[in-house]
């Protein structure tokens, strides 16, 4: 029987539902027989929940998406009654089961997604890659020799295989658009406090931003209407929308300034398959009748805060490490090279050090924001390079080996990580051998609005491929 639906957008999936044309349990069983299908061959999933989802979409539902499958990734946010791994070793050999849904778990379930499982990440997502010993790598379904991206490579290969309509992902340092950008997806980081990360103050700092990756740009707004808002309690939150986001959706963006970052801000190689893509989007954006202007690199760039993230990254892991060894009751064991690097700089630095690592982060955010303020929307490539090969930046290497190659590979992203501004990555492009290559559109503070307006006039104008026809036929 087709199961071409599995490869309509979560929005029509949840059209079908509300008329009749398909029962929930009719999706679910479609969405895990793909998954066991292709599952085997490119690794989106650390854990399954099949018989639990049955059960679920076979009870009442309400919400927007009530009935829609949807995949958990297995970091930061937590799902009751279910394995909690976050890419170790460690909790693999040490099974934790996670006693409540986080804040963010909940909004999904009210939005009546059915959980099927979690996605794989890099060990404690400290990778831009997703090939983690514990569990094997996720694999490009665009090609299945090159990495998915990461951390959020699992949800991104389950989205872009059609095992689900969307996945949910957190970004940290460019986690849902590096990987959006390797499979041909639509990523958005939203504002910094956009999203609730209740139960925690915050994680990894200042750094860390949840939402989900799609296939479209209205999955992304409309997921970001079911879901996003502070919870009581919360330190900071982001100004709401004047209006839903859908509701931007096809609206005029009028005639922006756009300011095109055509080079990376430390002087370093962008791949001529990157170059030749954003300046074909400048092209277009121009002939959108916007305006496109040159910016200067070196404007964004802040060689104190690259460090100083790190130091902020390392003290946050380490953190994790040791909440972990007490939760437990075993020490850490079998850490990858990378990640036991940075658990000895996070474990070594003192409170004032951390302090002052803030400090020189608040100071590139201005820089940042600063840099951009003459624009309405600053466009680069996602990525400098195209998606690395497998086991180039695997977790046995030695982090001298990939460090550089990880600080390059999230560069540009990492930008609006510092700054909190919302960052759009979109599959505008592919390279002759049909590899996605993505493009970033970055807006000021809570103006995602603008983006979804700019990136439904880019997906009009230039629609993309949803997902490779070799993987979906039924």
């Amino acid at each position: 029987m087709s199961h071409d639906f599995l490869d309509l957008d979560g929005v029509a999936q949840a059209g079908l539902l509300r008329t009749g044309r398909l029962s929930p349990a009719e999706l679910v069983d479609a969405a895990i027989d793909r998954i066991e299908r292709l599952d085997p061959v490119l690794g989106a999933l650390a854990a399954e929940r099949f018989e639990r989802a049955r059960d679920e979409a076979a009870r009442p539902a309400r919400g927007a998406f009530a009935g829609v499958p949807f995949l958990l990734k297995d970091a930061v946010q937590h799902s009751a009654g279910d394995r909690y791994q976050h890419g170790m070793t460690y909790l693999r050999e040490h099974p934790w089961v996670s006693p409540a849904d986080t804040a963010l778990t909940g909004r999904y379930r009210a939005a009546g997604l059915v959980l099927l499982g979690r996605t794989k990440v890099p060990e404690l997502t400290m990778s831009p890659t997703t090939e983690p010993l514990a569990h094997g790598p996720s694999r490009n379904p665009w090609d299945p020799t090159r990495s998915s991206g990461g951390s959020s490579g699992g949800s991104a290969v389950a989205v872009a295989s059609g095992m689900v309509a969307f996945a949910h992902g957190n970004d940290m340092g460019g986690s849902i658009r590096i990987p959006a950008s390797c499979c041909g997806l639509v990523g958005l980081k939203p504002s910094r406090a956009r999203m609730t990360l209740a139960p925690y103050a915050s994680y990894w700092g200042p750094l860390t931003h949840e939402h989900v990756l799609t296939r479209t740009v209205r999955d992304s707004a409309a997921v970001l209407d079911a879901t996003a808002g502070p919870a009581p309690g919360d330190l900071t939150a982001a100004p709401p929308p004047s209006r839903p986001w859908t509701a931007e959706l096809g609206a005029d963006p009028g005639r922006l300034r756009i300011g095109l970052l055509q080079e990376r801000p430390s002087g370093g190689p962008i791949a001529p398959e990157c170059a030749t893509a954003v300046n074909a989007t400048a092209r277009m954006l121009e002939s959108l009748g916007h305006h496109v202007r040159i910016l200067a690199p070196g404007a964004f760039a802040d060689a104190d805060g690259v460090s100083a993230m790190g130091l902020v990254i390392a003290t946050s892991v380490a953190r994790d490490v040791t909440a972990w060894e007490r939760r437990i009751g075993v020490p850490m064991h079998d850490l990858e090279p990378g990640t036991a690097a940075a658990v000895a700089r996070g474990s070594a630095t003192t409170t004032a050090q951390l302090l002052d690592a803030l400090d020189v982060l608040a100071r590139w955010s201005r820089r940042i924001v600063r840099a951009s303020s003459a624009v309405d929307v600053v466009l680069s490539p996602t990525l400098p390079g195209l998606p690395p090969p497998l086991g180039m930046l695997s977790g046995d290497r030695p982090l001298s080996e990939t460090a550089p190659a990880w600080t390059a590979m999230a560069e540009l992203a990492v930008l609006s990580n510092i700054s909190g501004q919302p960052a759009i990555s979109l599959p505008l492009h592919r390279t002759e051998t049909g590899l996605p290559i993505g493009i970033q559109l970055t807006a000021p503070y809570a103006r995602e609005d603008l983006l979804f307006r700019l990136s439904s006039q880019l997906e009009r104008t230039a629609p993309w491929p949803q997902t490779p026809s070799h993987l979906t036929r039924s």
